[in-house]
């Protein structure tokens, strides 16, 4: 890690960040000649800070505050080391920390323990989940009352309506994405294929997948973070929020997944068409853990303007081969490559916590050997389905009140996790709709 900012003398300041439960870079700015003893010896954070409000506000009651004389907690470097921060106009190194309580053990409030932890129970049973993310965003001109796509810089004009796959409309926006790709070659984050998607100014990028799941939530966190400092260096926002316009579809976080054993076998898979009998055990408990474990997929107020019928996200727990109007789906192609599309999850996720309850899902699946229902054929939307919970106060009550969701993550997290949600919840209910894009524009 030392090595990295001595082959970079012309950085002058570092920033370390750790994500809260909310997905938000919590952090300090740092003189670069000090960064040998954060490496060393770590830096320090009250370990109420991983539990803010979206606003990034004490949580009222929580007992991590004044019932504890709000201690500290210890972050320490994450594996990935120092990377640039390319958006910033002056160099500067980003170095991603989590957090320790002071005895060295993990702070079970810390949604990348959390991940974490999962990852520890598959490799105690010989298995590696392999992960990947697709992540949709806007590209949003919100200089006016009316929020609008941005101007294309090429022509000076703007979009007037959706154009799926268009290249023209990748074209329009050519230097950003060239940007983008460049900066994330030099954080190590595996961009892949970018498209134009269903929404007014709304493109979808992939990332490649991974046998490291931590890896792979941290580029899905710190390619929001790139792309939306990238955006506004280009002068206009970029938005990962699940449904910044009524009138178009939200944005979706859709995660990929296989299991390999140790032998590097894809257990997925059985040589045909229908996948193992450890897939099925997978989807059943990814359908298990879906009602309960919603809020993690739709955490925020404005999340569940998305779930709705017909708008290209899934309403109802149910699973299929090759159909995108079901929660779970078998993708066709190779069947030595059959995985798992989780497609719950809007742009606004904390990726630590949806890879984690992705992951533990399925696990508890295989686990205790369930068997999922019979896939759906045709529309998902026109049929008698389980539903997933179509209010925000819902998905937290269901989170809270869950016994699966206790077997994924720790007491802490939960609890911390519901507090924070509910006083989201009493100060967003004082404001307007178009006050809460306001909020969440730039912070999910």
């Amino acid at each position: 890690m030392k090595n990295w900012l001595r082959k970079h003398p012309e950085v002058r300041t570092i920033r370390v960040a750790a994500a809260d439960l909310n997905g938000q870079a919590r952090g300090k700015r740092i003189p670069s000649r000090f960064a040998d003893k954060v490496v060393t010896d770590g830096t320090r954070f009250p370990m109420s800070v991983l539990n803010l409000d979206i606003w990034g506000e004490d949580i009222e009651d929580s007992p991590l505050i004044f019932d504890s004389g709000d201690a500290d907690g210890v972050l320490r470097p994450t594996e990935r080391g120092f990377m640039p921060m390319p958006w910033l106009e002056a160099p500067t190194a980003l170095l991603p920390i989590w957090m320790f309580r002071e005895n060295g053990q993990p702070y079970e409030g810390d949604p990348r323990h959390a991940l974490a932890n999962i990852l520890n129970r598959y490799k105690a049973r010989g298995l590696t989940p392999v992960v990947a993310t697709e992540l949709e965003f806007f590209l949003i001109d919100d200089s006016g009352k009316t929020l609008q796509e941005p101007a294309s810089p090429r022509s000076g004009k703007r979009r007037k309506a959706a154009e799926t796959l268009a290249l023209r409309a990748l074209d329009a926006f050519d230097t950003f994405f060239t940007d983008l790709y460049d900066m994330c070659e030099a954080m190590d984050i595996p961009a892949d294929t970018a498209i134009s998607e269903a929404g007014l100014g709304q493109f979808e990028i992939n990332l490649m997948h991974t046998d490291d799941a931590l890896k792979a939530a941290d580029d899905t966190w710190l390619f929001k973070m790139l792309v939306k400092g990238l955006a506004r260096r280009h002068g206009f926002a970029a938005s990962f929020m699940a449904k910044p316009y009524p009138d178009y579809s939200g944005n979706g976080l859709h995660t990929h997944f296989s299991v390999l054993n140790e032998e590097g076998e894809n257990v997925f898979s059985n040589g045909g068409p229908e996948g193992s009998v450890v897939l099925h055990q997978a989807i059943a408990g990814c359908l298990a853990a879906m009602h309960d474990s919603t809020l993690l997929f739709a955490p925020h107020a404005n999340s569940y303007d998305r779930l709705v019928p017909e708008a290209h996200a899934p309403n109802q727990v149910c699973w299929a081969y090759e159909n995108r109007t079901s929660a779970i789906r078998v993708p066709s192609g190779s069947v030595s490559a059959r995985r798992i599309e989780h497609r719950v999850s809007g742009g606004d996720v904390n990726p630590y916590l949806m890879i984690a309850a992705i992951l533990g899902a399925a696990l508890i699946g295989i686990e205790d050997g369930m068997t999922p229902p019979p896939p759906i054929t045709g529309n998902a939307y026109a049929l008698d389905l389980p539903m997933i919970p179509d209010t925000w106060d819902a998905a937290i009550t269901a989170f809270e009140n869950s016994t699966i969701v206790p077997r994924i993550f720790p007491a802490e997290l939960i609890r911390n996790y519901v507090l924070t949600k509910r006083q989201e919840q009493r100060y967003m209910e004082e404001l307007s709709p178009e006050e809460q894009v306001s909020v969440y524009l730039d912070t999910v």
